[in-house]
């Protein structure tokens, strides 16, 4: 039986704006978690209350008056939540006055370094997945990997980048960029920055065209510009491998490019698996926000609430703002305490305190959160999960547009 004053936990979620798909998967995920958390007690029998505030656009000052807002009028004990990318970091502040945990995926290198600036101040900001430079470095290592085991022939080692305007998406653009001599591969030009939001990309593709590489990687991250993206490169497309940031995994993406979509590589430092665990959470999420809605992108507060539960039961409660002690003891238990979720192993860095990621910075799979590399197959198919092993359950395919007519 579950008694007592409930503990509500805030998140920060943009329900509207850009990336309100993202937020409404982010949002249902937390649900799902604490649904699940209730049903079995809650923490040390006190029930969960999950409280939302829209960040829209994701500016540090939508973000800040978000944290504030939860902290000062809701008092929430925890703040849990998918990425806002825009307030770099902003947000800390009003968490570290507030001696509260705070678990995010903003995917942002700039976590290590204001954590380790200040590992007193910041002991409850913990970012639940692996930072984007990985990405670049990752994604660099898979293409090398099916050159190398014959899966994929290149025509020469050109690779093309196109980079978003926002921070994230440029870091993983240069960690690409300086990777890929290491590996044999030869950059025709620098990263392509799209400054603006662009609906047309036919003349940054005909640029493109000019160099004709054998990989095109698209490092936006933004459902509805990857899918114009895949749309405009489909009606000419080149003779390339191509990859795209994140965002394609998103249903919405399917919808938008129906088959057009089939054969492009998209990956993600945090994804959901295929396992057995994998697939009962997708069942399950489904069941409970419909056949459209996107798993693979809600799994992420998802499995970071339940460590939380977990490393506050261990400590013996949760606390409200001010709860300074208290709250060290949840951090401490979620360094120490990994914990085996639908995405993989959440193991923190004890002096970043994001999530390392395998195989990227360790050999050992139980010891790392896998970065996951799919391939669109079609509309109505779930993305094949083609990278690394032991995780993948299906192959590479050669792209129909390389494919001799």
């Amino acid at each position: 039986m579950i008694h007592g004053d409930e503990i509500p936990i805030g998140s920060m979620v943009p329900l509207t704006g850009r990336s309100a798909n993202d937020g409404r998967e982010f949002r249902n995920g937390l649900i799902l978690a604490i649904d699940e958390i209730n049903e079995r007690g809650g923490i040390l029998g006190r029930r969960i209350r999950p409280v939302f505030f829209d960040t829209v656009d994701q500016t540090a000052k939508e973000v800040v008056r978000a944290a504030n807002t939860l902290i000062h009028d809701h008092n929430v004990h925890a703040i849990i939540n998918g990425y806002n990318i825009g307030a770099q970091n902003s947000e800390y502040e009003p968490i570290a006055d507030a001696g509260i945990i705070y678990i995010h995926h903003n995917t942002l290198l700039q976590h290590h370094d204001t954590v380790m600036s200040d590992p007193n101040r910041y002991f409850g900001c913990f970012m639940g997945d692996p930072s984007e430079y990985w990405y670049g470095q990752g994604f660099i290592k898979f293409i090398s990997w099916l050159r190398d085991t014959g899966q994929w022939k290149p025509h020469n080692r050109k690779i093309a980048i196109i980079s978003g305007p926002k921070p994230y998406s440029i870091v993983i653009a240069n960690a690409m960029a300086s990777v890929s001599p290491q590996f044999g591969w030869e950059l025709p030009f620098t990263p392509r920055i799209a400054r603006s939001m662009e609906n047309d990309w036919r003349t940054v593709l005909d640029e493109v065209r000019e160099h004709d590489p054998a990989v095109l990687a698209v490092t936006q991250f933004h459902a509805g510009d990857l899918a114009n993206f895949q749309l405009q490169f489909m009606e000419n497309p080149l003779r390339c491998l191509l990859y795209l940031q994140y965002g394609a995994l998103h249903r919405s993406f399917a919808n938008m490019v129906g088959s057009k979509g089939r054969g492009a590589i998209v990956g993600t430092v945090i994804g959901l698996l295929r396992d057995d665990l994998g697939r009962v959470f997708a069942e399950k999420y489904k069941t409970k926000f419909g056949q459209y809605s996107t798993p693979e992108i809600g799994c992420q507060p998802y499995s970071s609430m339940h460590h939380y539960a977990i490393a506050a039961a261990v400590a013996g409660g949760t606390s409200p703002p001010g709860g300074r002690a208290t709250n060290q003891k949840i951090a401490q238990n979620l360094r120490e305490l990994s914990y085996r979720s639908v995405s993989g192993m959440i193991r923190y860095h004890p002096k970043w305190q994001a999530v390392v990621p395998y195989p990227d910075a360790t050999p050992d799979p139980s010891l790392g959160l896998p970065h996951l590399f799919y391939q669109l197959r079609g509309p109505e198919d779930e993305p094949a999960l083609i990278a690394p092993q032991p995780f993948a359950d299906a192959h590479f395919t050669v792209p129909p547009w390389l494919m001799p007519a």
